[in-house]
């Protein structure tokens, strides 16, 4: 029996992960970094209209693909990710369901909670664009929007998306 790579080992540990009844139930995302230690991330609900917001936009905007919401890619520092992506049609005729994607979707999307720091923001970023995303999103919770592709940041998207994001509640 030949050995692992680290990569094939984290896509391992993720499917476990995936069938751990515990997890399951964690209101939350759940990333592997590239030791395979399990990191979480707790939601609220402002990050979740937010990400529900994009969803739902990127899906009427961008109609030749489809939209993912808390996809796992394999990156090169584990399995992270994104709050939602965007596929082409080529991209799910070449992946399909696999779990996780060997590959970043098109767009990937974060949604910055107040305790992200720049650095992570910034890691993740390179991470997905490593990975193969074409752009990266960061999206803060207030509504600023920071596009990223491998030669660096963009005044905005090259794709025909106009985000309206909700404003915070009262």
């Amino acid at each position: 029996m030949g050995q692992n790579t680290a990569l094939e080992t984290l896509a391992l540990r993720w499917t476990q992960l995936c069938n751990d009844a515990l997890l399951n139930s964690f209101p939350g995302k759940v990333e592997l970094n590239g030791y395979g230690v399990i990191e979480m991330s707790p939601a609220s609900t402002r990050h979740a209209r937010v990400q529900a917001a994009v969803t739902a936009q990127l899906s009427v905007q961008l109609t030749q693909g489809g939209v993912l919401t808390e996809c796992p890619v394999l990156t090169s520092d584990g399995i992270r990710v994104p709050d939602v992506a965007w596929a082409s049609a080529d991209f799910f005729a070449r992946h399909g369901d696999a779990t996780p994607l060997p590959q970043a979707p098109e767009i990937c999307v974060e949604v910055r909670s107040p305790s992200n720091t720049d650095e992570e923001m910034a890691h993740k970023t390179h991470l997905f664009l490593e990975a193969g995303a074409v752009e990266v999103w960061i999206l803060s919770e207030d509504g600023t929007q920071q596009v990223f592709e491998a030669s660096g940041a963009l005044d905005r998207s090259r794709y025909p998306v106009q985000l309206d994001l909700p404003q915070p509640a009262v």
